[in-house]
């Protein structure tokens, strides 16, 4: 543990999508000290037609989980 959940367009390749994963886990590493090992990071495609749902559920809908918000509104 941790495990990191990240949300993204759809239309990424899976070699960006690695190197993202492995720049959030050297980033939760620098932040809060866990080992590289007990990283763990998905990322789930999302097509743009249904932003606006994940955006009411996730965003406006758990905002008390929210610790950095988006420079936006739907």
């Amino acid at each position: 543990m941790p495990h990191v959940t990240l949300k993204l367009q759809s239309g990424r390749s899976e070699a960006d999508k690695k190197r993202l994963a492995e720049a959030l886990a050297q980033a939760v590493t620098a932040s809060i000290g866990s080992s590289a090992d007990s990283i763990s990071v998905s990322i789930e495609d999302v097509d743009p037609a249904d932003w606006p749902e994940v955006y009411r559920r996730e965003i406006v809908g758990r905002r008390e989980l929210l610790f950095k918000a988006p420079g936006y509104t739907m």
